[in-house]
């Protein structure tokens, strides 16, 4: 494995995410796949950290006043071993080749987690949604899909939304799509409701990382009752984070955009959430705004100089970091497990770097990798594709307790795997199980 991850990384020196991703990865299973020489004589991992195909393509698009704007597109359909490709797209400057890898790669095991027919990949643009008017924004995707379009399909590839591609997004992808096909099939999730979307989609990401802390705490006879919680971000992930946990008694306590955080140690209530909804997705706010509103919260902007981030050095029970990858680094993790925190459940996806995580196995925490903790939201998605082939739609009831199923489930795999003299370590598990359902089925499918 060793051998394997230099060449790795002598073909993409430069791709810190994807290659930090893959050392988790390696990390994690090496000893299984050591004791299986099946995979190694199969070429398995070589072949599992190589894309099926990797797109990248141009998308002109004109601004309001009439000036042409070129952003960058991608696609990378990473493994189809367990079926159609599902990831999604992400619209933010930061986008590169190397995030999108490691995000798709990621993307494999946490599909194949959830027990979901789901092959893993992602896909998005250095396009910045914010500031845009919603014409600037429509022909982006209109162009954007132009492109797309020759490279996804229901039994193929199936896109959902990601940071900064939400419902308004998805609708002008979707009615490209349509457009350009001659089409009404469900090619994209994370679709509004009265056409073709499933109940619960927005919250599932949210919820699911809040029922998978809920799993964890039961193995200590806890759960999230009067516990104390720190969640960053403030978009979707973060929102029905925080929903859900009020729902099971659990105070959080404060939320983030990428300025700054607000602290709110009297919690951040049902009403008070919801004008954190209305700041975030009707008038695209700043978080800045809920302290100026709320004589209880006190906001902290971020200074960009320094070696933490204050938010994480509230006094808490639990953690659910939901903004963005390598929001914790290893001081971050010091001052958490300092201040009492004993849960982190990952939210976003590989929010916490390699030395934040020993600091935390070090120290016991519970710790969930995103692609455990947070599968409910690609979860929910695969629901809404089985929904769509059906042409019919399920009840909220009916998707939020399949969804607790899953992330029980999928909390099963990652003890299974992960658990030893009493601890478990859920980034092993989650890694070993996702592996071997992926690593099985290719060899299943011969040497393709």
């Amino acid at each position: 494995m060793d051998l394997l991850v230099q060449k790795i990384i002598s073909r993409d020196p430069n791709q810190k995410e994807f290659l930090q991703a893959v050392k988790e990865v390696v990390q994690d299973v090496s000893e299984f796949y050591n004791n299986n020489p099946q995979y190694d004589k199969a070429g398995i991992f070589q072949r599992m950290v190589e894309p099926e195909r990797v797109i990248i393509f141009r998308v002109p698009w004109e601004d309001d006043e009439g000036n042409v704007q070129v952003n960058r597109g991608f696609r990378v359909q990473f493994n189809s071993s367990l079926g159609p490709i599902k990831g999604g797209l992400r619209f933010h400057p930061s986008v590169n080749l190397s995030i999108i890898k490691f995000l798709g790669f990621e993307q494999i095991f946490k599909n194949a987690l959830t027990g979901l027919l789901m092959g893993g990949g992602k896909g998005g643009a250095d396009f910045d949604p914010k500031g845009k008017s919603d014409n600037e924004v429509m022909r982006f995707c209109q162009s954007f899909m132009l492109e797309l379009s020759r490279h996804i399909g229901s039994d193929t590839d199936v896109p959902a939304g990601d940071i900064g591609v939400g419902a308004r997004e998805i609708g002008f992808l979707f009615g490209q799509y349509k457009r350009v096909r001659n089409e009404f099939t469900g090619v994209l999730t994370g679709k509004k409701l009265n056409w073709g979307g499933s109940l619960i989609r927005p919250e599932a990401t949210g919820y699911g990382a809040t029922y998978f802390a809920q799993e964890m705490l039961n193995t200590r006879g806890q759960n999230l009752d009067g516990k104390i919680c720190l969640v960053s971000g403030s978009g979707n992930v973060a929102q029905y984070t925080v929903e859900k946990i009020n729902t099971l008694g659990g105070k959080v306590v404060c939320l983030s955009d990428s300025n700054g955080f607000i602290y709110d140690p009297a919690g951040i209530d049902s009403e008070k959430l919801a004008y954190v909804m209305e700041l975030k997705n009707i008038r695209r706010g700043r978080i800045k705004e809920y302290a100026e509103k709320y004589n209880s919260a006190k906001y902290t902007e971020y200074d960009l100089g320094d070696d933490h981030n204050p938010l994480w050095n509230i006094k808490a029970d639990c953690a659910f970091p939901s903004a963005t990858q390598n929001e914790i680094n290893a001081k971050d993790a010091q001052n958490m497990v300092n201040n009492g925190v004993v849960l982190v459940s990952e939210g976003a996806n590989m929010p916490c770097t390699p030395e934040a995580i020993q600091v935390f196995l070090d120290n016991k925490v519970l710790h969930a990798p995103g692609k455990a903790a947070n599968a409910g939201g690609v979860a929910v998605s695969g629901l809404e594709m089985a929904q769509n082939s059906m042409r019919m739609s399920w009840t909220r009831k009916e998707v939020d307790e399949r969804l607790q199923i899953i992330m029980s489930d999928i909390h099963k795999q990652c003890l299974t795997y992960g658990s030893d003299g009493g601890f478990c370590n859920y980034f092993k598990g989650a890694n070993i199980a996702g592996f071997k359902k992926v690593a099985d089925s290719m060899l299943d499918q011969g040497l393709v």
